[in-house]
């Protein structure tokens, strides 16, 4: 199992991705097309953004900055336990997530299956 999960012609969708975990990605491995990304749109937030089909952008708007911060905390332990670190702005209450597999050049599904955890943690964060 790499980080893209090709099988021919045939491209399986993982629904529950938020319980999948970041795989390495093989070396040569190419980004997905822009099929594949349609593909996973469906099972993360709407409220993410395709980027030049190279990376998702998600903005999260915290009641203040000290919020903002332990957003992004919450956020860079999970990168790290998926092995899989996004780029973040912070704008006072704003903090602004992109997601892209470098070493491939473009998005992967390990892009998404970020994108869901981050989902999930904003939404836990929301309630608390």
């Amino acid at each position: 199992m790499d980080c893209t999960e090709r099988h021919g012609q045939v491209y399986i969708v993982e629904q529950d991705l938020v319980n999948l975990k970041c795989q390495p990605c093989r070396e040569g491995t190419p980004p997905f097309t822009d099929d594949e990304i349609s593909g996973y749109l469906p099972f993360i937030s709407s409220e993410w953004r395709v980027v030049d089909g190279k990376r998702l952008s998600r903005q999260f708007g915290r009641r203040n900055f000290l919020r903002a911060m332990l957003f992004v905390n919450a956020l860079a332990y999970l990168a790290e336990q998926q092995n899989h670190h996004p780029d973040m702005t912070i704008n006072y209450n704003i903090v602004i997530v992109e997601l892209s597999t470098h070493s491939v050049g473009g998005l992967s599904r390990n892009d998404f299956i970020m994108a869901a955890k981050i989902d999930q943690l904003a939404y836990q964060a929301s309630q608390g």
